[in-house]
């Protein structure tokens, strides 16, 4: 049996119907804030996508908070690098897009190079 969803002891049927306002007061006070002040006209043109069900929504957006409209849809969001594929879950409203994508990856080096080291200074090039 599935466990069901419940945020801040509500079931999702009633977050879902959650206005604005009364959403705000469940987030963390930076995203409330951000909320507070309004909706920037690139975090308007996302939502207005997101509410319009558009398929392959890109967005460079990362600070947008989500909110319970964008559960259960896909957004590519970019890393600096490339856009990543996001599956916007339940769990997730309250927080900000940018939090699930990663900006910096694991540097893997190789083996040092020719005079990296005192033995390997003497080698010859071929």
């Amino acid at each position: 049996m599935a466990k069901e969803f419940v945020w801040y002891g509500m079931t999702w049927d009633k977050v879902e119907k959650l206005s604005m306002e009364d959403f705000m007061r469940y987030i963390p006070a930076r995203q409330r804030r951000t909320l507070k002040h309004g909706l920037s006209d690139v975090e308007k043109k996302l939502l207005k996508e997101v509410t319009a069900n558009k398929p392959n929504i890109k967005t460079h957006c990362r600070d947008m908070v989500i909110l319970p409209v964008f559960a259960g849809k896909q957004v590519k969001v970019h890393s600096g690098k490339e856009f990543v594929n996001v599956m916007i879950e339940k769990d997730m409203i309250g927080h900000r897009l940018g939090e699930f994508v990663m900006t910096r990856t694991k540097v893997a080096h190789s083996a040092p190079g020719i005079g990296a080291t005192r033995s390997s200074s003497s080698m010859s090039v071929k």
